[in-house]
């Protein structure tokens, strides 16, 4: 049984769930009602980050230990004229889709995006992580998992074409005085496009190409909710999961803004900070810091593949991660800042009541830390809201330093980097040219840390917000 309303929406695991309608000041009084659910969580057995800080998660986990950022001065085109020029971007030389998928779809490349690229580059490296077979790994072998009982949903951005391409067609389609016209556009401009154009540039087509390269048949999505896009993803697939349609899923998120258009429209949100071309890109971005300037962009994201623990079981596998508890709220934002503290806070407060959790039992937090001021501060007040006094003292891990924000597949990289600080027990240095207030997330080395959970949030541009505890697997 599952409850859907609107205009808030919460959703839990672990047996539990509940409808939401009304005023989050309600939280505390609606009644939870138990549900048929799994009994054993779903397990994260693989994980492939792709961002500036690294491909996949053994280099990521290397840069994030030494305090190494992958921010630098943009290189994908001309950015001198913007009031921002840095970005986080996958270097050439670590990443090349062409040498990842099978010969035989090496012909498909050309009808793909940045984007798409990214996502097949972190799902193979997810893939790998996890120990499966698929069809793109050998395609003589049978798969580890039946291609039947193999889902795919994967968060994307509303992806900018490429403006080289809509110059060839738009300069044809001036009209007599010079300016566009739209009939000329219909008779001749449009000719110039390939007729393949539109496949590049589709949302779904990430989930698409991932899902025909590794032959995934089972149930499949695409969720489109910038910052929150990946842990929605992760919802959605650990729901599939746990309701039987599938064994197991390859979920994440990825998307690139390191190009003029998107670029250009970030700018014009005042989100970006201002920079210089000869600063230090290390001392740009101060998550949570009373001086805080704006954030930077970044390009990549993750796929982790989720199991049923009957699946893992079954196959031999290994366990990096459970999911104990996810929750996702919608609140109202008109402008890019409108986190709210409230909205933020009932899905970290219903995450932990899915997980069986107290703040007591939360051991770190992977939180949005955009380096944005209000909505840095929105998201404090949120984990203040629900963590209490302890909130001051739960060390943190901030991505975006290390990668920029990767929008869709910003979430995704956070969920990649909390399974390994699972596994190792190990915090990664923090990244910050100032000092945090209220939380700590001020520069500090890589240090050991005894942790059994840790809560991973997120809060997008469109006002959705998701809270994720992971849970650590012992051998």
């Amino acid at each position: 049984m599952r409850y859907r309303r609107a205009p808030v929406v919460i959703e839990s695991r672990g047996g539990w769930e509940r409808p939401f309608c009304g005023k989050a000041s309600t939280l505390q009084s609606v009644e939870w009602i138990q549900s048929p659910s799994m009994s054993e969580p779903v397990v994260i057995s693989g994980i492939g980050p792709i961002s500036a800080a690294g491909v996949g998660i053994e280099a990521t986990w290397e840069a994030m230990l030494a305090g190494r950022s992958g921010v630098a001065p943009v290189q994908a085109f001309d950015a001198s004229d913007f009031h921002c020029s840095f970005g986080g971007e996958v270097g050439k030389d670590a990443f090349s889709v062409r040498k990842i998928v099978p010969k035989s779809y090496r012909k498909a490349t050309k009808v793909m995006c940045r984007d798409i690229e990214l996502a097949i580059g972190a799902a193979a490296a997810a893939v790998e992580d996890a120990g499966l077979v698929t069809a793109a790994t050998s395609e003589d072998a049978e798969p580890t998992i039946d291609p039947e009982r193999m889902g795919c949903h994967i968060g994307a951005g509303l992806i900018c074409s490429d403006v080289n391409e809509l110059a060839a067609a738009l300069w044809p389609s001036r009209g007599e005085d010079g300016n566009f016209d739209l009939h000329h556009w219909g008779e001749q401009g449009m000719e110039n496009l390939t007729p393949l154009w539109l496949l590049k540039y589709l949302p779904n087509m990430l989930a698409c190409h991932v899902t025909i390269v590794h032959e995934c048949h089972g149930p499949s999505n695409t969720i489109t909710c910038c910052e929150s896009s990946s842990a929605l993803s992760l919802g959605e697939s650990m729901r599939v999961i746990e309701r039987g349609d599938a064994d197991a899923c390859l979920t994440g998120g990825a998307e690139s803004r390191l190009n003029p258009m998107a670029f250009y429209r970030q700018c014009c949100t005042g989100r970006l900070a201002e920079t210089s071309p000869d600063e230090d890109p290390s001392g740009i971005l101060r998550p949570f810091g009373s001086d805080a300037r704006g954030t930077i962009l970044g390009e990549g994201g993750g796929i982790l593949v989720l199991e049923s623990s009957e699946c893992l079981a079954r196959r031999g596998g290994r366990g990096r991660a459970t999911i104990d508890g996810f929750a996702c709220t919608q609140s109202f934002d008109d402008d890019g800042f409108g986190v709210s503290a409230t909205s933020l806070g009932d899905a970290i407060h219903a995450a932990m009541h899915s997980a069986g959790c107290k703040p007591d039992d939360i051991d770190a937090i992977v939180p949005f830390g955009s380096s944005i001021p209000a909505i840095d501060a929105g998201e404090r007040d949120a984990l203040h809201a629900t963590l209490g006094d302890r909130a001051s003292n739960i060390p943190t891990i901030c991505t975006i330093p290390y990668t920029g924000n990767c929008t869709a597949g910003n979430g995704a990289i956070g969920l990649c980097v909390a399974t390994a600080a699972l596994c190792e027990q190990t915090l990664p240095a923090r990244i910050h040219a100032g000092t945090a207030e209220g939380l700590d997330a001020g520069p500090c080395d890589s240090m050991s840390h005894d942790m059994e959970r840790i809560l991973v949030t997120s809060c997008s541009q469109g006002g959705q917000n998701t809270a994720v505890i992971l849970g650590r697997v012992r051998s």
